[in-house]
């Protein structure tokens, strides 16, 4: 059994690690494409492309949804800033934003139109400076499957609908970037925790929900890591990260008492078991983004070099 204390500072001492642990010099990675080191002198850019938690999104004391500068691209652009001062970070996320949305439009607006045109805009005006792309997209496509009261006889069928779209759009998403990119540059996508699990405290359908949630999301995360693969692309392990399929280690939580690791990780890394007006509500707090970005860094180590 271990307290959310432990599970707290073990972040906060790897991520200081990381951090000290830069090197000099440039490398190439295993399949061989050109780390960031290898770039021509000057600027490179970080290009974080997603959704809400691209925004660093957060609720404030009232409940609203705002972004932050807390998220894990900030965080990740400190780490590369620390190592190399000529990084830039350029963020156009969209809370809110679906695969669909992402390539058409709709949620927030863009000089070229959407997100994924103003990123490819963006890659094809600076070719030969773009050390990072991240992206985190998805999890806003079978949301209405799973929030709300959705007996648990739909939820399956409803997620299976919509699944044949958002993978379609994503390989259309990802193979905009990888041309406007080119083959060499660093694509670093993440799988999604669950938010849901926070419904374990909920009694005894909550826990059913929870469950069978978890299995969804884990089915859902294989799906989308086996396109980004397609692509080139790594995945940060952010649903492990998490400890989100871990329903048999417990962790003791103030007013809560004994509960799985995984439910204990939602409720103190996410807002999803906070109390109204800021809670419930799904995105990752201050701790949460950091193990994130903490993912993201672990799936390409290169990065720090």
């Amino acid at each position: 059994m271990r307290s959310a204390r432990f599970l707290t500072s073990m972040v906060a001492m790897c991520t200081l690690m990381l951090m000290a642990a830069g090197c000099s010099g440039s490398a190439r990675q295993p399949d061989g494409r050109a780390a960031a080191g290898d770039l021509p002198s000057g600027k490179r850019y970080y290009l974080s492309l997603g959704d809400s938690l691209a925004l660093g999104v957060q609720p404030t004391v009232t409940g609203a949804s705002r972004p932050t500068s807390g998220g894990y691209p900030n965080r990740i652009y400190s780490v590369l800033r620390a190592h190399d001062p000529d990084w830039r970070l350029v963020k156009l996320g969209c809370s809110g934003e679906t695969t669909m949305t992402m390539i058409h439009g709709g949620i927030c607006r863009y000089p070229a139109g959407s997100q994924l045109s103003q990123a490819e805009q963006f890659l094809r005006g600076h070719r030969g400076h773009i050390g990072l792309i991240t992206i985190d997209i998805g999890a806003n496509d079978p949301n209405s499957c799973i929030i709300g009261d959705v007996p648990l006889s739909k939820i399956t069928a409803c997620m299976g609908n919509s699944i044949d779209q958002t993978t379609s759009d994503l390989r259309t998403i990802m193979g905009g970037l990888r041309s406007a990119a080119g083959p060499d540059v660093k694509i670093l996508a993440m799988s999604y925790y669950v938010p849901e699990l926070a419904g374990w405290l909920d009694g005894i359908t909550g826990k059913e929900i929870a469950v069978l949630t978890e299995r969804l999301v884990a089915g859902y995360n294989r799906l989308l890591a086996r396109i980004y693969g397609y692509y080139g692309a790594q995945v940060a392990n952010v649903f492990g990260a998490f400890h989100s399929a871990d329903f048999s280690d417990k962790v003791r939580l103030r007013h809560l008492g004994l509960v799985p690791r995984n439910v204990a990780t939602i409720c103190e890394w996410t807002w999803s078991c906070a109390q109204s007006p800021r809670g419930p509500n799904e995105h990752a707090n201050d701790t949460g983004y950091g193990v994130i970005a903490l993912a993201f860094l672990l799936a390409d180590p290169q990065l720090t070099h």
